[in-house]
């Protein structure tokens, strides 16, 4: 009996650990799960975000790209604002005398599988394109996840807001990337506010624009 019950509390230790070790998932239908807020600022919508390479991803969250053979995150698709996004956020700021908005939208979908992310993004047949208005994401892009789960993650920093979606089929039990998940999430908890977007101009593959005095790409002011 000694054993038994040493034995019940070896395993339910190990379980608050397991639990602690792994991000608070909680998944919902496609249909149902929260997306993109836009408040009163309508212009908003039509400002467009781009797919960004993993490598800029990497430099975003101010984590380190990986020295083994097999490139990191491979089932993750991030979306970050396009140069005209950045821009026309500043222009409306400026012509609503500060009244307009100046915060950009980040958004990372943390797929369970590589497959599954290659299905929504390849260049032929994939569901997602390249570039889309930030208004045409709920419908477009998370809506139309049919028979696939998500679990919402929604961080303000600064003038950035980072939404966060993990994707799995439905039915499904547990996230089999949910050590990518719990690194981007951690990754962006840890971020210092963005006081301005316009650093992202500098962003490798954006469409150049030559804006010699803007300084160096830094997560924190």
């Amino acid at each position: 009996m000694a054993m038994e019950e040493k034995d019940k509390k070896i395993k339910k230790i190990k379980k608050k650990k397991d639990t602690k070790s792994s991000p608070d998932i909680s998944f919902k239908p496609s249909s149902a799960v929260k997306g993109l807020k836009f408040g009163g600022q309508i212009i908003v919508k039509s400002f467009t975000i781009r797919r960004a390479r993993t490598l800029e991803l990497l430099k975003l969250l101010s984590l380190p790209s990986s020295s083994s053979p097999s490139p990191p995150l491979l089932s993750t698709a991030a979306y970050l604002p396009t140069n005209f996004t950045i821009l026309a956020h500043q222009a409306w700021h400026t012509l609503t005398l500060g009244l307009g908005t100046r915060k950009s939208k980040v958004v990372v979908f943390v797929f369970e599988t590589e497959a599954m992310k290659t299905a929504v993004t390849a260049a032929e047949g994939g569901l997602w394109p390249s570039e889309i208005p930030l208004g045409e994401v709920n419908k477009k892009m998370i809506r139309n996840l049919k028979n696939w789960e998500m679990a919402r993650f929604k961080f303000r920093k600064g003038c950035l807001t980072f939404y966060v979606y993990a994707v799995r089929n439905a039915g499904g039990e547990g996230f089999a990337a949910a050590e990518d998940l719990k690194v981007i999430l951690q990754a962006v908890v840890a971020l210092k506010d963005f006081m301005d977007h316009t650093a992202m101009l500098v962003m490798p593959h954006q469409k150049a624009i030559n804006y010699a005095s803007y300084p160096p790409f830094a997560m924190a002011h």
